[in-house]
């Protein structure tokens, strides 16, 4: 006969039973050791493998406020997080969950939707190691904003209410239900009273509705002398370097491996275009000093362009403390954690191989992509947005994860809001103490640091 499968009420015990393990208010709070490790020289050991004439720009971007710093942080917080007690309970993290990680996008039937849209360091790992990120984003950026640190805290609950309520909702649907569940971008409008906030909402669905590959060629493409369409360059940020160093491996091997990796019925749509051109783009902020490139491609003529973006992936900064991924492929862990957090993925996802054993993975670069402009907020539409993505967090996590579990651990009070936020304000301490010792590396002369956002 066959094994007993727990109901979900025994599935939820197990969740409530996991507290006597780690009592949810072992996770508030957050005091660094005295012997707590260097945080530049976490930062400097990533420099070692980033282009080196990159890293400035990266601590350039880093500089400015510590929100940026905490954004290029995620190996810094991620080496802290994972001293601190743990449930246990795994889920598929995106594993640099800040605010700005989120963000509206095309389906594939081009409906815009809501949801996390940043997987370079996804990987299985507890789940409430997300939740401490966003909230610390939360309330960095909340002061960065002008906010107090009493609406930094309001909004941080707010956010891990609504994941707790969502969770709990999940966990009494179907595994089909919750694998169809998606927040539309239409419905969000629904919830916004504010007529100021309601029309700066409309304006920018519109927008996004406007960013696409016509788009980005306007932005990115040039007609050279001879008549050939091609990416402009626009250095430092977008400038023409060799794709590989190895004169064997060309352009032409190397996109035949991308489209390996895609199903049958995009290999079929990808065979209509053809490749014109491809230049390094730098963008981010954590990521900036790997290799990120756009590569242009035309399809029935100059007027159907196409813009894939080519980003390395390397080790998540989680695999130190969460085990390594199952993909030995990077680029390959990429995509598969995309595609199990998201309700819809873009339809060229996929990944490849480059010279010097670079791993890729590839999207399109533009594909009615929009994010939230957080200083334009104020207390209110920020308090929203942040519960907004503890929603949509919760749908991503309960699409991997148990949410009967999850569910049973967080309960129906307020214990494990209150922990996330006292988590939250204890380690936007932190970070801004270690984004005053990289400026201070800064104007000292240890660190080179360019430009800014």
């Amino acid at each position: 006969m066959s094994a007993h499968a727990p109901t979900p009420d025994e599935r939820r015990a197990a969740g409530r039973a996991l507290r006597k393990v780690t009592p949810r208010s072992s996770l508030a709070g957050f005091t660094p050791s005295p012997r707590r490790f260097d945080p530049l020289k976490v930062l400097a050991a990533q420099d070692r493998v980033r282009i080196a004439d990159l890293v400035p720009i990266r601590y350039g971007r880093m500089a400015v406020s510590p929100f940026t710093f905490l954004r290029g942080a995620a190996a810094v917080m991620a080496r802290d997080i994972a001293g601190m007690p743990s449930t246990g309970i795994r889920v598929q993290c995106c594993g640099d969950c800040h605010l700005l990680n989120f963000g509206a996008y095309g389906t594939p039937e081009r409906n815009l939707v809501f949801d996390v849209n940043d997987f370079d360091e996804t990987l299985e790992a507890p789940f409430e190691w997300d939740l401490m990120r966003i909230g610390a984003s939360i309330h960095v950026a909340a002061l960065d904003r002008g906010l107090s640190p009493t609406q930094a805290r309001a909004a941080v609950l707010a956010c891990m209410a609504t994941y707790r309520d969502a969770m709990g909702r999940l966990a009494d649907m179907g595994d089909l239900d919750i694998w169809y569940a998606r927040v539309d971008v239409a419905q969000i409008e629904g919830f916004i009273d504010d007529p100021a906030h309601r029309k700066r909402f409309q304006k920018n669905v519109a927008k996004a509705e406007r960013r696409g590959n016509l788009q980005a060629l306007g932005k990115l493409g040039t007609v050279s002398k001879d008549g050939r369409l091609r990416i402009a360059d626009q250095p430092p940020l977008v400038v023409h370097v060799a794709l590989t160093g190895d004169p064997e491996l060309t352009v032409e091997t190397v996109m035949a491996r991308y489209r390996d990796s895609l199903q049958d019925d995009r290999k079929h749509i990808l065979d209509r275009y053809r490749f014109v051109d491809t230049a390094r783009k730098v963008v981010g902020v954590g990521s900036v000093g790997t290799d990120a490139r756009i590569a242009l491609l035309v399809g029935r003529d100059d007027d159907d362009p196409l813009f894939l973006q080519m980003k390395e992936a390397r080790a998540s900064v989680l695999a130190p403390y969460a085990g390594a991924s199952p993909y030995r492929h990077q680029g390959q862990r990429v995509v598969e954690g995309q595609r199990l957090m998201q309700a819809a993925s873009d339809m060229f996802l996929g990944w490849m191989t480059a010279a010097n054993r670079r791993q890729y993975y590839v999207r399109q670069l533009r594909d009615m992509k929009a994010s939230v402009d957080l200083t334009v907020l104020d207390a209110t539409a920020f308090t929203a947005y942040a519960t907004l993505c503890g929603g949509t967090l919760a749908r991503a996590h309960a699409r991997s994860g148990d949410p009967c579990v999850i569910a049973g651990y967080l309960g129906t009070g307020t214990q494990f809001d209150d922990a996330m936020a006292d988590f939250a304000r204890d380690y936007a301490a932190v970070n801004a103490a270690d984004h005053a010792a990289m400026a201070a590396a800064i104007a000292d002369g240890c660190i080179t640091a360019e430009g800014g956002v």
